[in-house]
Order: C-alpha cells, then structure tokens, then sequence
C-alpha cells in the first residue's frame, strides 16, 4: 500500500524558497510548479515552466527554487512497498519535468490528498492509496496518449489557464464574453470549444470551481458560511446556499458537519 508522508496543496512562499536535499528525500517525492522555478537535474540547472511536475525518485539529489515570484507549488511525498514495480508498469516518468497536459487534474488531486490527511477515519489510507495510484495512472495515460488537433493548438493551452482561474480564483467575476475576448474567440464558438476540451460548460465549471473552493474552506477553517460566500465570489448569501445545495446534495451547514 502507498503512504502519504506529508502533503501540501498551492503553497505560496512570497519571497521565495530553496529546496536542498543533496541525498534525497528517502522517499518518493512528487512536486507540482505552479509557476516559473529553477530545477537542477543531473548537475545541469532548468527552468521549469509553470504547470509542470516532477517525480524524484528517493535517491535522487533535489535541488529547486523560485525563478520567478511568488513560488507556488503543491507537492506530496509517498512511500511503501511496490511503487516501482508500480511506476514501471504505467511507464510512469521519474526525475524528469514534464508538463502538465491537464493541470486541474494534479491541483484537485493534490487537494483532495490534502483533506483524506486531515480527515483520517478507518479508510483513510486505503483511500489515500488509491487517489495516489490513481494520479500516477491518469499522468501517464495523458503522457503517452496521441493528443487530438485542438489540444495540440493554442486554444487547449489558453482555455486551460483559464479553466484553472475559476479554481484557483473562485471569487473573480467576468463574463462568458470577456472570457471569449481573452482568446479571441466568438461567444459561440469559445463555448463549443471549452465544452469540446474539458466536457462541460464554461458556466458548469465556474459554478464547479467556486463550490469546490467552498467545500475545501467548509472542512478545513472556521470561517463562517457568510464568509466563505463571499471568499468564492457569490453576493448574497441565500444564491450561495441554493447552489450549494442543487450541486453538492446538501447545505454547506451539514457539509460541514458530514451529515
């Protein structure tokens, strides 16, 4: 079974950080660049772009930084019996960047981590090992998977920073129209393409983005449910409670609670 030693979901170090493990981690050490970082791999250094992960293996010498300010990553380290027999398997990269074709995949994966750690219960870790195998599947099948016409074009890698805003900015208001602006897109046809890449709508995944910031806040601070409206963008209240309660099945309150 695969353990999670220690997790960590959009930290941001404002004034930067160096890693500096000349030995390793002794474990399995995965790390997701949420923006531009100085990454030294076999003595030689790199600039990795943002949305871009590494797999160090135990052994393997970490060395990285900020290139660029704030440093944001999310990360986890995992250790157990069988995980290379595991990686190689998937063909599974180890110590190599590689770019995230789908960067909400990894954020929402690391964050979900995050809060199993936190809950624990008697499936905690079993749980916790199947997210892991998971992951690791799911990056490797987009690694090694032919990628269709438009993914390979501009409009998969812009959409894809902006489907990563309604996430990572759940409070931010801006149109259906602005948001075809941003790409120079038609209404029409900026919609036809987000839901063609991502299989649903552009409204869908901001109401997503926004909830899934609500029910991250909702188990893991004390803010109040008025509070946490106004955090993930919504102006009154009461429209925040109703969407809640038609997307997620119950009300923030027994959220919360787990009821």
């Amino acid at each position: 079974m695969f353990g999670l030693v220690s997790c960590g979901y959009r930290y941001v170090h404002a004034e930067g950080i160096t890693i500096d493990r000349p030995n390793g981690a002794g474990n399995y050490a995965f790390v997701f660049f949420k923006n531009k970082s100085e990454v030294v791999l076999n003595g030689k250094s790199t600039i990795a772009d943002g949305d871009t992960y590494i797999l160090f293996s135990p052994s393997t010498p970490q060395y990285y930084r900020e290139s660029e300010l704030p440093f944001i990553n999310d990360w986890f380290h995992l250790e157990g019996e069988g995980i290379a027999e595991f990686l190689s398997d998937i063909h599974f990269p180890l110590d190599t960047l590689v770019p995230a074709i789908d960067p909400l995949l990894i954020t929402r994966s690391i964050m979900e981590l995050q809060r199993v750690l936190r809950i624990g219960g008697p499936l905690g870790n079993r749980i916790i090992d199947a997210e892991i195998r998971n992951l690791f599947m799911k990056l490797s099948h987009l690694h090694e998977m032919p990628l269709p016409p438009d993914r390979q074009g501009r409009y998969y890698r812009q959409l894809s920073e902006l489907r990563d805003e309604f996430y990572h900015s759940p409070h931010y208001h801006s149109t259906v129209e602005n948001l075809a602006l941003r790409v120079n897109l038609s209404k029409s046809y900026f919609q036809h393409v987000y839901k063609e890449l991502f299989g649903c709508s552009v409204v869908a995944d901001k109401i997503n983005g926004r909830l899934e910031y609500a029910k991250y806040l909702l188990m893991n601070s004390t803010l109040s449910v008025s509070a946490i409206a106004r955090r993930c963008g919504y102006e009154h209240d009461t429209h925040f409670m109703r969407q809640f309660k038609k997307f997620v099945g119950v009300t923030p309150g027994q959220f919360k609670s787990g009821a």
